[in-house]
C-alpha cells in the first residue's frame, strides 16, 4: 500500500509516528522546502471536456466556472474548485515561519506532504514549555496545514506534545467575553491567506500558555475515582462527533454505509483499551503526574489515538489524529477532562 505521506522532513527527535527523513539543526527554509518535497507549486486550469465521440465529430469545451489543481512538477491532479478557490501554496506554509523562526525563537521541527499534495502542513516548537508533577514535560508547538481538497480550512493552531509519551493536544484557550477559542484561526479558501494578519490574530501570549499549563496542572491534582473513570471514557467513547467507528474506512460495509457490528466491537475494544492505557499501560502512565488524576485520563485517550487507535498505515494514524477524528476525539477528551476541575 502506497503511503499518504508522500514526503516529509523532521529535525531532532525522531517523530512519534515514526516518518520522514532527518535533517540537521538550523536549516535555512529553502533547505526544508527541498527535504519535506514542498518545492513546487499548485497551478490551476479550467475544466475541459470533450464531445460528440459517437459521431467522430470530436471537439474540446472548457467550463471556466470550475478550476483543476495540479502539480506543477508531476502534472498530477490535485482537486476540482471553484474559480474563487484562493490558493495557499506549499511554499507559503514554510514562509510563514520564518521570521517566527529567525526573530521569535521558533524552531521547525517537522514539514511534509500529504495524499500526493492535497495537504500540507508544518510544525515548529515555539520554546514554550513547562514541568508537572514527577518531572512530567509539556512543550508548546505552532502548527500550520492547509488542504486543496475541500477537507481542511488553512489552519494554524497552537498545540502541545508531552514529551515522555509524545501525546499531542490542541490548544484551545477559552477567553472571557470572547466567542471563539485563542490558540487557533482557520481561513477558509474563499478567503485569501494573509499570514501576517493570521499571526496577528493567534494572538497567544505567554499568560495564555501559562493558563493552559495551570489547568494541566489542576488536571494532574484531580484525583479521579473508579467510577468517574468509567464515565469519563464511556463519555468520550460514545459521544465525539463521528465516532461510531473507531477504526476508520475498513470498518465500512460493502455499501459504504457503517458495519454497526463491527463498529461496537470496535469501540468495545477502544474502551477497553483506554482502561488498560490508564491502568499503567500507557507512557509516563506511573508518572505522579498522571497515577489516578484527570491528567491521566485525558493522556489515555491521546496516547489512544496517536499510538494504539486502528488504522490502515501510520500516515493514515498522523491525518487522523492532526487534522480529523482522532483530533475530535482529544478535543472531546480534553473538555470532558476540564469539566471534571
Amino acid at each position: 500500500m502506497s503511503h499518504l505521506v508522500q514526503t516529509m522532513a523532521y529535525q531532532g527527535q525522531t517523530p512519534w509516528h515514526g516518518l520522514g527523513h532527518e535533517l540537521p539543526a538550523g536549516q535555512t527554509i529553502d533547505t526544508w522546502a527541498v527535504s519535506a518535497g514542498m518545492n513546487w507549486s499548485i497551478e490551476q486550469t479550467p475544466v475541459r471536456y470533450v464531445t460528440g465521440q459517437d459521431d467522430g465529430m470530436v471537439s474540446i469545451g472548457s467550463f471556466e466556472e470550475q478550476q483543476v489543481l495540479y502539480r506543477s512538477d508531476t502534472k498530477a491532479a490535485l482537486s476540482v474548485v471553484s474559480n474563487r478557490y484562493k490558493v495557499v501554496q506549499p511554499r507559503e506554509i514554510l514562509e510563514f515561519y520564518r521570521d517566527l523562526t529567525e526573530d521569535a525563537g521558533f524552531e521547525l521541527e517537522t514539514a511534509g506532504v500529504l495524499k500526493g499534495g492535497r495537504k500540507l502542513w508544518a510544525l515548529a516548537r515555539t520554546g514554550q514549555h513547562a514541568l508537572l508533577k514527577g518531572g512530567d514535560q509539556v512543550k508548546g508547538y505552532l502548527l500550520l496545514a492547509t488542504a486543496c481538497d475541500g477537507t481542511l480550512a488553512t489552519t494554524a493552531q497552537f498545540t502541545s506534545v508531552r514529551v515522555v509519551c509524545n501525546n499531542t493536544l490542541a490548544i484551545a484557550l477559552e477567553r472571557k467575553g470572547q466567542d471563539k477559542a485563542a490558540g487557533i484561526i482557520k481561513v477558509p479558501h474563499s478567503t485569501e491567506f494573509n499570514p501576517e494578519q493570521v499571526k496577528a490574530q493567534l494572538g497567544i501570549t505567554v499568560s495564555d500558555w501559562d493558563r493552559f499549563i495551570r489547568q494541566m496542572k489542576q488536571l494532574s491534582n484531580r484525583k479521579v475515582s473508579n467510577a468517574e473513570a468509567d464515565n469519563f471514557f464511556q463519555t468520550v467513547l460514545n459521544c465525539t462527533p463521528k465516532t461510531a467507528d473507531f477504526s476508520d474506512s475498513d470498518l465500512k460495509a460493502a455499501d459504504g454505509s457503517p458495519n454497526s457490528s463491527k463498529a461496537a466491537l470496535s469501540n468495545e475494544r477502544a474502551y477497553k483499551r483506554v482502561q488498560e492505557l490508564y491502568a499503567g499501560a500507557a507512557m509516563g502512565a506511573q508518572l505522579e503526574s498522571a497515577q489516578g488524576s484527570a491528567w491521566g485520563l485525558l493522556n489515555a485517550v491521546t496516547e489512544f489515538v496517536d499510538h494504539h487507535r486502528r488504522s490502515r498505515s501510520q500516515d493514515n494514524r498522523l491525518d487522523s489524529a492532526w487534522f480529523g477524528q482522532g483530533a475530535l476525539i482529544k478535543q472531546a477528551a480534553l473538555e470532558e477532562a476540564l469539566a471534571l476541575l
